[in-house]
């Protein structure tokens, strides 16, 4: 029993290995021995094009929140106003109707672009990543 007491107490007395330190600016590690040859693959090297790339896809982000804020408000009321009361002739009922279905797939056209925009960005900078 005292064998292991005394193993016991030896085990709590050392201190644990601490992990290594992951640094989070550019995906480097400060202690790089200890990682193997796959998870130092997989961490990408810093560059300048993250910078660009990050303000790119803010700039498309802002730009198409200000789309699915102002087309479909501004699509309904035109529609409205101008060409189911005005122009067809309908009822002020009626108009609300069909003005809001214009404004729903005004909403729905502004995300498919989003998606297309935002795919094609992802894709375009994978590749250009892949290259270096």
């Amino acid at each position: 029993m005292s064998a292991a007491t005394g193993l016991l107490r030896s085990r709590l007395s050392v201190a644990p290995e601490p992990s290594p330190p992951v640094s989070a600016w550019c995906g480097r590690v400060d202690t790089m021995e200890r990682f193997d040859k796959a998870a130092l693959s997989a961490l990408q090297p810093c560059d300048f094009r993250n910078e660009s790339s990050l303000a790119s896809t803010l700039e498309t982000l802002l730009f198409f929140t200000a789309l699915i804020i102002t087309v479909p408000i501004g699509l309904y009321f035109t529609t409205k106003s101008y060409v189911f009361e005005g122009a067809f002739g309908m009822s002020n009922r009626d108009g609300y109707f069909y003005a809001a279905i214009a404004a729903v797939v005004a909403v729905h056209v502004v995300l498919a672009l989003f998606v297309y925009v935002a795919w094609n960005k992802g894709s375009r900078q994978w590749r250009e990543g892949k290259q270096y």
